[in-house]
């Protein structure tokens, strides 16, 4: 089968066209394929698929094979090859993912093809059971929470991927040592992603994000999308401003409203290949 190596600021995924065909064991193949080493080397497997309900749907596997319910950068790169590859027209499109329908705004190069996409990623979920964790609360915003042997205030968001924000500065956090002990923490039944977030400016984040199923990577959309959140629960940021969020691949920008989260960001073929599977 063809593949696109495709990426969001460097959060990279390995997408196949499952338009017409149909991948089977998607998950042992994301194992094998996202080996950096031995294999083409990804964040995961990313598989743009045909909806009944949608233009297209997104499926989403991890390095370690798990499903995820969403993948902020992920869907931005789904757009893109889904408009690339003609399965759709104009200038929106929408996405089924496991974490409901996402409508996407492209932005358009010369060339014609997609360069940057504007997602509306729906509400913020802050309530603790909802998470999912064992912390109870409609808001946990800045939570003692003991990991490690150590205290950590912690802000619960899920943006249809459940998030543990720590503000905390990243270039001075072991992020795999104390990601992996976030993530396997008995509070959250499902796992849970953990950004280390600074606030650098009223309206300006750097973060680095531990990923459940797949480690540090290089940028984390919906992680991203609860940094700016949590950093407006915190008082560091302004709701309904553009939040610019650094990550180790790029910039995000970030708008947090009452009703839904906005995501902008570039979507990008790094490059295209064959393999047997």
């Amino acid at each position: 089968m063809k593949f696109y190596k495709m990426h969001g600021i460097g959060n990279d995924y390995i997408y196949f066209d499952c338009m017409n065909k149909e991948i089977k064991n998607p998950e042992q193949l994301s194992v094998k394929l996202s080996d950096r080493h031995f294999s083409i080397g990804g964040d995961g497997v990313i598989l743009l698929c045909p909806s009944k309900i949608a233009d297209c749907k997104m499926r989403m596997f991890n390095a370690d094979g798990s499903e995820g319910k969403m993948c902020g950068n992920g869907i931005r790169c789904v757009g893109k090859l889904a408009h690339d590859l003609g399965y759709v027209t104009g200038d929106t499109c929408t996405v089924e993912t496991l974490s409901g329908v996402k409508t996407l705004r492209f932005f358009l190069g010369k060339d014609g093809k997609v360069e940057s996409v504007k997602v509306d990623m729906g509400a913020a979920v802050l309530n603790g059971e909802k998470i999912p964790s064992d912390i109870k609360g409609e808001k946990v915003v800045n939570y003692p929470l003991n990991v490690g042997g150590q205290t950590y205030g912690v802000t619960l968001v899920s943006m249809g991927n459940p998030h543990c924000v720590v503000f905390a500065d990243p270039d001075k956090i072991d992020v795999e040592a104390l990601g992996k002990q976030f993530e396997n923490h008995p509070a959250f039944p499902d796992r849970i992603n953990t950004e280390f977030v600074k606030a650098e400016g009223r309206n300006r984040l750097k973060m680095r994000v531990w990923e459940r199923g797949s480690g540090e990577t290089f940028a984390c959309g919906t992680g991203a999308c609860a940094c700016a959140v949590a950093a407006v629960l915190n008082g560091l940021c302004d709701k309904g401003e553009e939040i610019t969020v650094s990550l180790l691949g790029g910039e995000l920008k970030i708008v947090y409203t009452d009703e839904t989260v906005y995501m902008t960001g570039g979507a990008t073929l790094a490059f295209t290949g064959d393999i047997e599977i």
